[in-house]
């Protein structure tokens, strides 16, 4: 996040100030880049963001729809990617009280970035409006409005706050997800499978009895069902399983497990293998994932789920399963020494567990 936040760094508002001097005469670049740059590096990411928005607000015409016009000039020429979401965050934070006007700026300013998060600010407060209008933006030509119909109206949306009414009642969005679940783009299925998966976590059979509804044999359709299964699948839903044709009770064997090294230093690999052998007479469909139980800095451990392999193994038929995994620090990852555990799951069911040493 330290680096993320240089995104809105010195050089990056004196290009702001401008753009939106070139986009209006009155506007006081010397004095917004003044500002907006105060406290700057005390500031994070997010921070940096909604105080560009708050700042803007002093130095832009206190008529909405005039501030909109200026901002409409400017992001063509803005420089892309997260940076352009002050755009929407300043109608997210200002455009309550001119709806209309603020929804069409949202939908303008996502094709240069997303209005994911600020589309939230006004589904938060009036829920039904909201949602009338990003029912129609999921049928939608252009992509990037479709995705945000689906992607803005996630419950758990990372980053942003929760939408408690779809967390309570996730039947809320099905108008928007059943328009979606066809959708070619791949950035649209993407974010349906994300909607999917969110609602999974807090009402798996629902979310299982709506895709299981949908046509199954749409290539775009599948593939959003199995990507928002994914949870699900390594839960060991039975319902999930069942979907894509995965063995409820799997009748398995795992024979010759072992870990060829059990004492590894950061930036060696964890390198396991086994047999796996079927012990039914029809053939079986598998889901095989690994759990890696890691040693946290107070003593704990905290499980991760690795998606390892699918496979039918036929009957009595024996295959060998082996995997190298490095480990070595992340941003979001830091290894402590001391034990660790490793379980090889098939099916969402436990089927081995073994210990190995990390050493720091």
């Amino acid at each position: 996040m330290d680096a993320l936040k240089e995104i809105f760094n010195r050089n990056y508002y004196k290009h702001l100030a401008n753009l939106f001097k070139a986009a209006e005469p009155e506007f006081k670049a010397d004095k917004f880049l003044i500002q907006v740059t105060q406290g700057l590096d005390q500031l994070s990411l997010n921070q940096r963001l909604r105080n560009t928005s708050v700042v803007l607000k002093d130095h832009l015409p206190a008529d909405f729809s005039k501030a909109i016009l200026i901002m409409y000039k400017v992001i063509p020429h803005a420089r892309g990617g997260y940076a352009n979401l002050i755009f929407p965050d300043f109608v997210g934070l200002y455009g309550h009280k001119h709806f209309k006007l603020a929804m069409q700026a949202l939908k303008h300013f996502t094709v240069f970035g997303s209005s994911e998060f600020a589309i939230r600010e006004f589904l938060k407060r009036d829920f039904d409006k909201t949602y009338a209008v990003m029912c129609e933006w999921a049928k939608d030509k252009d992509v990037h409005v479709r995705r945000l119909a689906s992607e803005g109206s996630r419950p758990r949306l990372p980053w942003s706050f929760k939408l408690d009414a779809v967390v309570n009642d996730p039947t809320k969005t099905k108008h928007i997800l059943d328009l979606l679940k066809t959708d070619e783009a791949l950035y649209v299925k993407k974010s349906v499978a994300n909607h999917l998966n969110d609602i999974s976590k807090q009402h798996p059979d629902y979310m299982v009895s709506l895709v299981k509804g949908w046509e199954s044999n749409n290539p775009h359709t599948a593939w959003i069902v199995k990507h928002a299964s994914r949870t699900l699948i390594k839960k060991g839903h039975s319902d999930a399983l069942a979907v894509f044709g995965f063995e409820k009770n799997p009748k398995i064997k795992i024979q010759n497990f072992r870990i060829i090294k059990n004492k590894i230093k950061l930036g060696e690999s964890l390198h396991f293998e086994f047999d796996l052998i079927s012990d039914k007479k029809s053939n079986q469909k598998l889901v095989i994932d690994y759990i890696i139980h890691y040693r946290k800095k107070l003593g704990d451990l905290s499980p991760k789920v690795f998606k390892l392999k699918e496979l039918n193994l036929g009957s009595a038929e024996k295959t060998n399963i082996t995997k190298k995994q490095v480990i070595k620090d992340f941003s979001t990852r830091k290894h402590f020494a001391g034990d660790h555990v490793l379980e090889i799951q098939i099916n969402g069911t436990i089927l081995h567990k073994e210990s190995f040493k990390v050493i720091i």
